[in-house]
């Protein structure tokens, strides 16, 4: 008799645990999406387009079967899709969720560019044929010193511009699928100088916020963001040419917003991803944020672009083991080679 009270009370005891662990959970699940909701009600750019009477309880629906937290935030994929905000993320632990990709595949890419992607490609800055200033920007995140990360490279650039006489430079963003923008401008102040370099429009494309460059300093609306320190004479004259395709995306697009209107530059490659919305970061319950799509991005004089158009077009004929026999390199040397 006293064994079966004992299996009963450890029965009861483990049905009890396992119903208390899962209530925890269902609270867990209710806290984060009460709060995801709340963030995209508020601030997404579509919110007004949303059904959200419909979309919220369909999603609640679909989140009760879950039992923990982690598998839960696979939803988010759904929610994201019904509400089409392909551009926003949301980030937990080391995991990324976001909606359904709708993008380029392997088959649009050259073997070059396939090979080169697959290797991480990291910030680089070289000379060409003695002659052609050289820089790869792939997208990067932020780190937690931004003005050490942005010197970093400035420097890097900056060595090569005071010992070589180059006649321009080529601005690589075939792989610049996006990140945070400080860390891609910062180092380009010399060829951007002092001026607005893009900004943020609204939903109805009014303009809420220019972005400039000052005296090395990255400022929104007047307001220091991070800086570098600028040295020696500004490039903002000189030759460039900035190539792009189809994974130059976000940031990435931004970065080649910000020549959109400079003078003695033109744009070489493919159209870009098509991602031209601003991003800005939320916090969620339990250590989770997400990046939400909150505006329009414009060049430095108002004008929005759904992509960059390039005025080259050159289409997988990319060659990274030997860049002068790159296409697109080809194509920036002969324009920068043009005098006039």
């Amino acid at each position: 008799m006293k064994k079966i009270s004992i299996i009963i009370f450890v029965l009861t005891f483990t049905y009890s645990a396992k119903a208390q662990e899962l209530s925890t959970s269902q609270d867990s699940i209710g806290v984060f999406y009460d709060k995801l909701f709340s963030v995209m009600k508020k601030e997404y750019l579509y919110k007004e387009e949303v059904n959200w009477k419909e979309i919220e309880p369909k999603i609640r629906e679909k989140l009760t079967p879950y039992s923990d937290f982690q598998s839960s935030l696979q939803e988010i994929t759904t929610l994201f899709d019904f509400a089409k905000a392909d551009h926003s993320a949301v980030y937990y632990k080391d995991d990324r969720f976001s909606g359904t990709p709708d993008g380029p595949t392997e088959k649009d890419f050259s073997d070059q560019w396939l090979k080169k992607f697959v290797t991480q490609p990291v910030f680089e800055v070289k000379v060409l044929d003695h002659q052609f200033g050289y820089i790869l920007i792939p997208g990067m995140r932020s780190e937690k010193n931004i003005h050490e990360q942005s010197q970093l490279m400035y420097d890097e650039i900056n060595k090569i511009k005071s010992s070589e006489n180059l006649k321009g430079w080529i601005i690589d963003l075939r792989f610049n699928t996006g990140g945070d923008i400080w860390p891609m401008l910062l180092p380009l102040y010399d060829f951007l100088g002092n001026n607005v370099v893009w900004g943020e429009m609204d939903i109805h494309k009014n303009q809420i916020n220019k972005i400039k460059l000052k005296k090395g300093k990255y400022k929104s609306n007047s307001k220091t963001v991070s800086y570098i320190n600028p040295k020696g004479e500004l490039l903002d004259h000189t030759k460039v040419a900035v190539i792009t395709n189809i994974a130059t995306g976000s940031s990435g697009e931004i970065t080649a917003l910000a020549f959109k209107g400079r003078e003695n530059t033109i744009f070489i490659g493919e159209k870009t991803n098509g991602k031209t919305t601003t991003n800005y970061r939320r916090n969620l319950s339990f250590g989770a944020y997400m990046t939400l799509t909150m505006g329009y991005d414009c060049d430095r004089n108002e004008k929005f672009y759904e992509y960059i158009i390039p005025d080259i077009r050159i289409v997988k004929q990319d060659n990274f083991e030997n860049l002068l026999l790159d296409k697109n390199i080809q194509e920036a040397i002969k324009f920068i080679s043009i005098t006039e």
